[in-house]
């Protein structure tokens, strides 16, 4: 049914909310309670034309999953939708100044200052989010000399796949606010330069697109997974995430609760949702405020009946959780402290592993692989990681700004090339010819061991 734009436009409240989407018009009351980011973010384009806000986060067939067919109200020319918008409604963009070349990478180049604030953001003073990348600074590297290494072999297998790198894709959250084609140009890169992929329980494109995007069958994808506060939606996440093929769900235990990132925060602080009494909330905390905050240990029993594929407990912040995981059986964690996201002033994932190494060196033997993220921007820091005892480091905000300012897929493969060359280069500078061969001695960390609490009780 053709609709006029004032058929539409009185539908502006929690109470009537109809929005336009590529000229489809959608009756989406009823759908304000459930939606995962929070009904926030339709309010302020209810009535209107919501094509922009929807397409920076939301694959095409997501609408199809979530509305019922009979959401749709009709259709309308989205020029004669907007054609009446105040002009101060109008969103401003940033100019592009003149270049010979490809855009320098920059927070300029992301397609909105909301976009850059929930990237980057951390928590409260940030203090978390600087310490990750100053724990690699305490450490130094014990070069060797006069070592034959004709060549170096990165290679290393994660969770039984092999990879080209001990460096994997950690999950990173609507990716399509850098890149269109969000963690799918993720996946194609992946597949081309041997990595691993951790897709978001957030991630803007479906696990299925993502899986179609892969470059073999052999390439392997992992899935992250958030407890919903309803369980059955979590039920069915991860029923869907199997059939896609996933290779192992990675539990995020580590924001029960979203961490004040005050960024991200004022950033939309000119943001009023008509109807709506939130306000400010970031993108952060609309995202997440479907999380469980009420889940324990007992959720591995849950999520083993649903599945024998590998369990990996993602957010392990002391040496005390990781002997408990181990424990547990899971097949692996992941040292995190969210980059820094969630509570800030919580100590530096690399800290934590040197815990491991002086409270529980037998979690080292290989039986549970001990993954870490957070502040890892070098190949020089990947290889102090593995030296102290992790099989792999994760990588989240240096792929996202990687593949902003259009650069996409090839932004992203740049990037994993020059820490490739960084990584090799700095293998023969310690004389390994291999990532085995690396050990505790070919590093100095006893600047970082001094922040080490001594009080820890297993």
């Amino acid at each position: 049914m053709k609709l006029a734009r004032g058929d539409i436009v009185q539908h502006n409240n929690r109470q009537s909310c109809w929005i336009a989407i590529h000229g489809a018009v959608y009756d989406v009351t009823d759908f304000l309670a459930s939606h995962p980011g929070g009904e926030t973010v339709i309010l302020r384009c209810a009535g209107g034309d919501a094509t922009n806000d929807y397409d920076s986060v939301h694959s095409p067939e997501m609408l199809a999953e979530a509305l019922p067919k009979s959401a749709l109200r009709g259709y309308i020319d989205p020029e004669e939708l907007n054609a009446n918008e105040e002009s101060g409604k109008t969103a401003t963009k940033t100019p592009t100044p003149k270049t010979n070349g490809p855009p320098p990478l920059s927070r300029q180049r992301l397609p909105s200052p909301n976009a850059w604030a929930y990237y980057s953001s951390g928590a409260d003073d940030e203090i978390s989010k600087r310490n990750n990348a100053r724990a690699y600074q305490k450490v130094a590297l014990r070069p060797r000399i006069l070592k034959k290494v004709p060549n170096v072999d990165t290679t290393t297998s994660i969770l039984g796949h092999s990879v080209s790198l001990p460096v994997y894709m950690s999950p990173v959250g609507i990716a399509k606010l850098a890149h269109p084609e969000g963690e799918c140009a993720l996946a194609r890169a992946a597949g081309k330069e041997g990595l691993a992929q951790v897709l978001a329980n957030s991630s803007s494109m479906s696990v299925e697109r993502v899986r179609e995007a892969r470059s073999s069958e052999e390439q392997p994808l992992f899935f992250q997974l958030y407890v919903n506060k309803d369980i059955n939606k979590s039920v069915d996440l991860v029923k869907r995430a199997i059939k896609a093929g996933v290779r192992g769900i990675w539990i995020t235990v580590d924001s029960p609760v979203v961490g004040k990132r005050e960024m991200d925060e004022r950033s939309n602080l000119e943001v009023t949702a008509q109807g709506s009494n939130t306000r400010g909330q970031g993108v952060a905390k609309i995202t997440a405020s479907s999380i469980s905050p009420f889940i324990d240990w007992d959720i591995l029993t849950w999520i083993r009946e649903l599945t024998d594929l590998p369990v990996v407990i993602k957010g392990i912040q002391c040496v005390e959780d990781a002997v408990i995981a181990y424990q547990h059986g899971v097949q692996g964690i992941v040292l995190s402290n969210h980059g820094g996201r969630s509570q800030d002033t919580a100590q530096a994932p690399l800290l934590t592993l040197l815990e491991i190494r002086k409270f529980a060196p037998y979690l080292l033997d290989g039986k549970m692989q001990i993954f870490i993220d957070g502040g890892i921007r070098r190949g020089t820091d990947v290889l102090k990681a593995l030296a102290l005892g992790a099989t792999a480091v994760g990588l989240g905000r240096p792929f996202l700004f990687s593949m902003s300012a259009g650069y996409g897929e090839d932004g992203v493969r740049r990037m994993v090339q020059v820490l490739r060359q960084e990584i090799e280069a700095n293998m023969v500078f310690l004389g390994v010819r291999s990532l085995n061969e690396l050990r505790e001695e070919m590093v100095n960390a006893s600047r970082l061991e001094r922040d080490m609490i001594g009080s820890v009780k297993l």
